[in-house]
């Protein structure tokens, strides 16, 4: 082993399989599927890479965004005061002072507050790739370069649009706060993936066993694995066994028997048994950190809506600023001369401005959302819901979720001359003291009989196998069929009945004999078949995935009427056969529980967390049922559908404001009744807008489903 193991120091620092996981991708917050091995510039949009998985440092940036918001209302408001009060009659301040409050006042707000905005908006015209911070720049500078060009010409207070120009920064910030705090939810439920790995590992070397970094892995180290532990890296057991808790992974509540030749993966549970692990994969190479990253991918990928309106606002920039144009130059032409032609070129660019397309998903969503918690159900974003409320296939996983989690003592099959109490008695009797899933089920089902077992005297752990004890004077068996088989037990029998089986099978023989089976199975939820009927009803249809065995999956999937579904899945098993699912036409949603089914949550369309699941799971999903209830996965469905429908018609006020502001705010009315363009005609159409969007948001207070 000494040759086999030791490794120069220099060396190993090259040759180290991978770089801290968090350190080791970047990406692009507008191109979620741009990865990068190191920082730079997105080769789509031109924007800065960001780390796949933010630092704990990078916190910061929703703090700080908050303080610009923060600030910006705090400024923002008494402007409006200060602007808006003489429409009402009255005069705060004197005219000639009023105009440079309003400037000193905005200058904050639009240039220290709204500074990453006018980043993001500059570099979508350096791209060129024009966005919705294209329109925001666009329509905010103007506006307050004509105001302050009227002030300084002495043009009075008439003209000054400042406040327009702020409030419409102050709604933008708002927005791009919501987003930075939803990044870091997320950057948090990473790292606390991160954290299932542990940061040390025992390497074997010629001198002994050293404590090392994982990150300073490389493949072929032997390392001792000791009980439990986490498991460090990827690997093959190269000598010893154990029982492996890969719950995180499979979403199975059993642990699985591993010995020499069998494969691990980072971030699992070493219960009992002491191994050596040859290191195989590490860091970003390891299954956990693939998991990782399609959850980071897919928490930072972009709404619908969003999505919508970057395309639009691709098209609807160079039109509107042609449009602008064009108003200057026919004012300009038709005698109105340049003071004209500006303010009814500008007017063009603010009512362009996307605010209530900007209010038009968060307003119905905030209502919505009060209507969802009443129900016991939290939404945490618009692609979620938008994507829920048209999916027409369900993924549900097993373990958790159609079950509840638990095994149980299904059946007891005893061979004559046994009875069913010598049998559970006999199982009890070896059991007791075990903390294995399947003894606990078999303690618990002896304490609900009452059942006194005799005592049993030395007890005997065989890996892989079961136990062997003594009762009195005869020896005891209890283990699997294979595990009696190998010490000489007759088993055609228990065989027999095992083939008509799907749950866990527990094999007991006295002195030599068969005496029978007990079966263990996790229990469907009471209201699993009534949930999958009503979604029938409403064009859902229903499919399982799960981790467990094919025979145990397709019980459950034959008892609740599942044609579609998958057992032995991996978790990015279940991502890619959605995927697939999603490729044959189906518009997919996925439900679970645990942090196995996380890729698969991460890659759905919409994905619904069980209340009583783990932390990952509901960090990953966008909706998630505060009670673990199956009738709440029904509600989703149907509120969602509810919800959207008043998002739809929210973003046609939106559009509709802007299709027709525009003209008006070019001139078109003039002809007709003398009204005069102005950047207040349209900062009143854009206010109009928004309280269209806010009032007809308010309309879900009132909706059933």
């Amino acid at each position: 082993m000494s040759d086999c193991c030791h490794h120069d120091h220099h060396k190993r620092a090259k040759a180290t399989v991978s770089p801290a996981a968090e350190d080791s991708l970047y990406t692009c917050p507008m191109h979620p599927e741009v990865l990068a091995d190191r920082p730079g510039d997105c080769p789509k949009c031109g924007m800065a890479l960001e780390p796949l998985i933010p630092s704990v440092e990078g916190d910061d940036e929703a703090a700080l965004i908050g303080k610009r918001t923060l600030l910006a209302a705090f400024l923002g408001l008494p402007l409006l005061v200060i602007a808006m009060a003489p429409m009402v009659g009255l005069h705060l301040l004197p005219e000639r002072l009023s105009g440079w409050v309003e400037m000193a006042l905005s200058l904050p707000v639009l240039f220290w507050c709204g500074a990453p905005i006018w980043i993001k908006g500059f570099r979508s015209f350096a791209g060129p790739r024009l966005n919705m911070f294209s329109l925001i720049i666009l329509g905010t500078g103007a506006a307050f370069l004509q105001s302050v060009a009227t002030l300084l010409l002495g043009r009075g207070t008439h003209g000054l649009y400042f406040e327009a120009a702020s409030t419409i920064m102050v709604l933008v910030l708002l927005g791009q706060w919501l987003e930075a705090r939803g990044r870091e939810r997320a950057g948090s439920s990473l790292r606390e993936l991160l954290d299932l790995t542990p940061p040390k590992a025992l390497l074997i070397t010629s001198g002994g066993d050293h404590e090392v970094s994982v990150s300073a892995l490389r493949l072929g180290d032997l390392i001792r694995i000791l009980p439990g532990g986490k498991i460090p890296a990827d690997g093959t057991i190269t000598e010893g066994w154990s029982s492996i808790d890969e719950s995180m992974l499979t979403g199975e509540p059993l642990p699985v028997e591993k010995q020499a030749g069998s494969r691990v993966s980072a971030g699992t549970l070493n219960r009992v048994g002491s191994f050596l692990l040859r290191v195989d994969s590490a860091g970003a190479g390891t299954l956990l950190f693939g998991i990782i990253a399609t959850v980071a991918q897919a928490q930072r990928s972009r709404a619908p809506v969003q999505q919508l309106a970057d395309k639009v606002a691709a098209i609807f920039v160079p039109i509107v600023l042609g449009l602008s144009t064009i108003t200057l130059i026919i004012w300009i032409l038709l005698g109105g001369g340049w003071v004209m032609g500006l303010q009814s070129a500008v007017a063009v660019l603010l009512i362009a401005c996307p605010c209530a397309l900007g209010l038009a998903t968060p307003m119905a969503l905030m209502v919505g959302i009060g209507q969802t918690a009443r129900h016991g159900i939290l939404v945490r974003d618009a692609a979620s819901l938008q994507n829920l409320s048209v999916a027409t296939l369900l993924a549900l996983d097993k373990t958790g979720t159609l079950t509840e989690g638990r095994p149980e003592l299904s059946g007891i099959h005893p061979l004559t001359p046994f009875t069913e109490t010598d049998l559970l008695s006999f199982a009890v009797s070896a059991e007791r003291g075990s903390e294995h899933p399947l003894a606990l089920a078999i303690i618990r089902a002896a304490e609900d009989r009452g059942l006194q077992p005799d005592q049993a005297t030395d007890f005997t752990a065989w890996p892989g196998g079961g136990i062997s004890a003594r009762l009195g004077d005869r020896e005891l068996l209890v283990g699997n069929i294979a595990f009696l088989r190998e010490r000489g037990v007759p088993v055609a029998d228990l065989e027999q009945i095992a083939s008509d089986s799907a749950s866990g099978l527990i094999a007991v023989a006295l002195e030599g004999k068969p005496a029978g089976l007990l079966t263990v199975q996790d229990t469907i939820r009471p209201s699993a078949a009534s949930m999958i009927a009503e979604l029938g009803l409403l064009g859902v249809t229903v499919a399982m995935l799960t981790g467990d065995r094919a025979e145990a999956a397709g019980a459950v999937a034959d008892h609740l009427g599942i044609t579609l579904w998958k057992a032995g899945c991996s978790p990015q098993g279940k991502a890619e056969q959605l995927s697939s699912w999603a490729s044959e036409g189906y518009r997919t949603a996925m439900a679970g529980d645990g942090i196995n089914d996380s890729p698969a949550l991460a890659v759905a369309s919409a994905s619904i967390a069980m209340g009583a699941g783990s932390d990952i799971a509901k960090e990953t999903a966008g909706i998630i049922l505060l009670r673990p209830s199956l009738e709440g996965i029904v509600d989703s469905i149907r509120l969602s559908r509810a919800i959207l429908k008043v998002i739809r018609q929210n973003l046609l006020f939106a559009f509709a404001y802007n299709i027709l502001g525009i003209p008006i705010a070019a001139g078109i009315l003039y002809p007709f009744f003398g009204i005069l363009p102005s950047p207040m005609i349209a900062a009143a159409g854009m206010s109009l807008s928004s309280v269209s969007v806010i009032a007809n948001s308010l309309r879900l207070k009132r909706i059933r489903y």
